[in-house]
Order: C-alpha cells, then structure tokens, then sequence
C-alpha cells in the first residue's frame, strides 16, 4: 500500500499513532541568534598599527625635544631676526616675484594650452616647440640669459620684418634685474601650466559640449559655465603645486643679486656667522606663506567642487 504524506510524516515520529498528524518541533536555538541587536561585535585588532603609531609618536616627540632643548638652534637669534625689517621687506620681494611670476606664466600658458588643442597644425607645433625647449633648458640658465639680454641685442629695432627699421633703442636698461627675473620665471611657468591647463579641458566630456552645442550656446558661454567649472577640479590641485613650487623657486634668483628671502638670509649670516638660526627663519618664512597658499587652494577646490562632492 502505497505511503500517503500523513503517512511519511507519522512513521518517523516517536510515540507511534499518538503522533500522527503532529508537525515534528524544532529545536529552537539561542533566543539572541535572531536578534542582531543582541550580538556582541568584537572589533578588528590591529596590533602593528597601534605598533607603528607608537614607534611614530616617539620619533617625533624625541625630534621635538631636541629642537627646544638643542641650544645650537639659537631660537634667540631666530626670535630676533624673524620679523626684522630686512627680512620682512625680502619677504615682500618673494612675493612679488612669485604673484607676478604666476599671473603672466598662467597667462601665458592658457594661450598656448589653446594653442595646444587648436585645429591648426602649426600653432599645435609651435606651441609644442615652446614647452619643450622651457621645459628642457633649467631655470636658472634661463634667468641668465635674460640678466644677459643687452649682451645678445645691443638695441631692438621695430619696422618692416626683415626691411627697412622705423625706430630702435638700445637694451642696456631695458631688462633689469628685476624684470629679468620676473620675465624667466613668467617663460618657464607657463610651459608647465599650458600642460596643466590642456590636461584639465580634454579631461571634461566632449559630449556636454557637442550637448551645449546642438542647444546653441555660445562658444564664450560654453567655455565659462561648462569646461572651465569642470577644468578647474583638474587644474587646481596642479596649478597650486606649480604655484608653491614657483614660491620655493624663487630662491634662484639670488644668482642675480636680487634682495628675495634666500639673498637676505645669506648677506646677514655672512655678516654675523649665525647660519643655523638665519636659515631657519628663511625655513618658517616659506613653511608660513606656503601653508598659506594651501588653505586658499582649500576654499576654491571646495568652491569648484559644488554639487560633486561633499
């Protein structure tokens, strides 16, 4: 006789007939297993990494010590120095070079980065040419070539090219010191901020601006309110790192004499022997004005940034 489903269910139950029909109980498990709120939740250990902060914490607590207790620091002498007039006023020259340095540069390099992605092979080519040959040659050859620039061009003619000229004057007081520091660095900024720029527009999708295109906008008002908002994240934090390095940079045109923080810090440890204490005040001057410039690179990525991330 063939087994009916009751069938199945009563003849593994204890008890016999008695059970028939009875579902077998379960048996039911810890009253907390389904309760996520009642698990105990055991952290991660991570005992190298507590290893490693402790190692950490100890290096630089003993680098610490050592600068307050050291007295060949001379915190004195760098007290004394560290807002002096000479100082401050080679401070002011720092900046100076580097704001004018990164005004024209970028300026500069925004005309070839369109260059760069121009239409047009020779202006792709020239624009080419120009990075490569500032990029390859070191800054401070530069510099000197442009501190030498009435040796190379006694006077500057202005007329019909390769005719006859209107008028000339001579170059001996044409560049300065100055200007030829501002001029070299200006050059040789803008070829690394033309890659900068470019590398920032071709990172924005093309298809937004074929969108903006087909709708009719403007070529000024698709580069102002589609690419450059979008640029600006990848230009940036890469812009700032030129703009910190052209800050840092402007120590090489103490070859030129020019009265920058390094030149200053250099003629008054000359004077009184106290190199360690004069270099350290150069030191928290950059350290300053550089974490300067990093909170303001804060605040406008955080305003480009809008509606992308938190």
């Amino acid at each position: 006789m063939p087994l009916t489903s009751d069938s199945a269910v009563t003849r593994g139950a204890p008890g016999g007939s008695a059970a028939a029909g009875r579902p077998v109980p379960q048996r039911a498990g810890p009253p907390e297993a389904d309760d996520p709120a009642a698990l105990k939740v055991v952290p991660v250990r991570h005992p190298w990494r507590w290893a490693g902060i402790a190692v950490t914490a100890v290096l630089l607590a003993q680098f610490a010590h050592g600068l307050v207790t050291n007295p060949a620091w001379q915190w004195e002498v760098f007290a004394r120095f560290f807002a002096n007039g000479t100082i401050l006023k080679a401070v002011w020259v720092t900046l100076q070079l580097t704001v004018y340095g990164t005004a024209l540069g970028f300026a500069l390099g925004l005309v070839m980065a369109l260059m760069r992605l121009s239409a047009s092979p020779f202006l792709r080519w020239v624009a080419f040419g120009y990075i490569w040959a500032f990029r390859s040659i070191p800054l401070i050859v530069q510099l000197l070539f442009w501190f030498n620039l009435a040796y190379l061009y006694q006077r500057l003619d202005f007329g019909i090219p390769f005719g006859p000229a209107f008028f000339h004057f001579d170059t001996m007081g044409l560049v300065g010191a100055m200007g030829a520091a501002v001029l070299g660095l200006a050059l040789h900024q803008a070829a690394y901020a033309a890659e900068i720029v470019r590398a920032g527009v071709q990172a924005v999708d093309s298809g937004q601006l074929e969108a903006a295109a087909a709708l009719g906008l403007p070529r000024l008002r698709r580069l102002r309110r589609i690419v450059l908002p979008q640029a600006m994240r990848s230009i940036l934090p890469n812009a700032t790192n030129e703009v910190i390095s052209l800050f840092k940079g402007t120590s090489i045109v103490s070859v030129m004499a020019i009265g920058e923080l390094f030149y200053q810090v250099q003629v008054v440890y000359g004077r009184n022997g106290q190199v360690v204490p004069l270099l350290m005040v150069a030191t928290a001057w950059y350290i300053l004005l550089t974490t300067v410039l990093s909170v303001l690179q804060h605040f406008v990525e955080r305003h480009y940034a809008k509606g992308v991330a938190r």
